[in-house]
């Protein structure tokens, strides 16, 4: 497939540099104006529900999920070319879309627990990323709205300093609030130490986030249950392939022998529904 290439004055190697060094890097200017607008117009009939369900997802926050199938400029942002040639340093040919979702931090949420995303891969530290994650501020980051906390360099330590730096009273006082303007977005390794920071503002803060992960790594978001397979085939080759509807080499994702790709073909029946040949 002809993949779009970020524009010519995109840095991506001093991008990727600093993502190798520090464990992040930042995008100005990932939305403009109208798409910041269009976030919001499509988000609002999905914001004003229910509030995080524990402390993690936070009592006084707001999680719309699956936000890659709730508008195109979801679409749009997920496979953006900047994003995807960051991605392609540090994951395999392949990767997949493991997370989507909106946060809206309230006036009065409480700072996240430390933690970093690719946790739930058990697999001993130091080691490279299982994903990698992208944080796109739709307000304004400051240090008193919820700006996300993070510990520059975190993602080279161990699994003994990790412990250790989770006990230390003073950690907190070496996070750092990535402040930035509406439109601009981190994007980190997954084992960076982060948190969602406290909101001590008066007004919420909006954000998006989508995660990648390797290919051979179990998704978090089941997009063959949550998007609908009539959606899918309205999306680009490239969406598809990051919701799942491709074949890492040699044939890993296969349904039943085949490409899943060719599920979304009209007509489509599972090979087990089909009558059995004669014998």
């Amino acid at each position: 497939m002809d993949l779009p290439t970020p524009p010519a004055a995109f840095d991506l190697d001093a991008h990727a540099a600093r993502m190798a060094r520090d464990g992040y890097t930042r995008l100005d200017n990932l939305l403009d104006d109208a798409a910041l607008a269009q976030v919001r117009a499509d988000l609002a009939p999905h914001l004003g529900g229910p509030r995080g369900r524990n402390a993690f997802e936070g009592f006084a926050t707001e999680r719309v999920y699956t936000l890659v199938a709730r508008g195109k400029v979801f679409e749009d942002l997920t496979e953006d070319p900047r994003i995807l040639a960051l991605i392609d340093r540090f994951l395999l040919p392949g990767y997949l879309l493991t997370a989507s979702q909106a946060i809206a931090i309230q006036p009065g949420e409480a700072a996240q627990g430390l933690h970093y995303d690719d946790s739930f891969y058990r697999l001993p530290r130091p080691r490279p990323p299982v994903s990698l994650s992208v944080i796109v501020a739709i307000d304004p980051f400051t240090d008193q709205n919820g700006a996300t906390d993070i510990l520059s360099g975190s993602h080279l330590w161990s699994d003994d300093e990790v412990a250790a730096f989770s006990q230390d009273p003073d950690a907190a006082r070496r996070l750092e609030p990535v402040v930035m303007p509406a439109g601009s977005a981190i994007v980190f390794q997954g084992h960076m130490l982060h948190r969602g920071g406290a909101n001590r503002s008066s007004a919420p803060r909006l954000a998006l986030t989508n995660q990648y992960c390797q290919p051979w790594a179990r998704t978090q978001e089941n997009y063959f249950l949550g998007v609908p397979r009539e959606q899918v085939r309205q999306m680009t080759p490239r969406l598809q392939a990051l919701l799942g509807y491709d074949i890492w080499p040699p044939f890993m994702g296969h349904v039943t022998a085949s490409h899943p790709a060719k599920t979304l073909e009209d007509g489509w029946v599972p090979p087990i529904l089909r009558p059995a040949s004669p014998g």
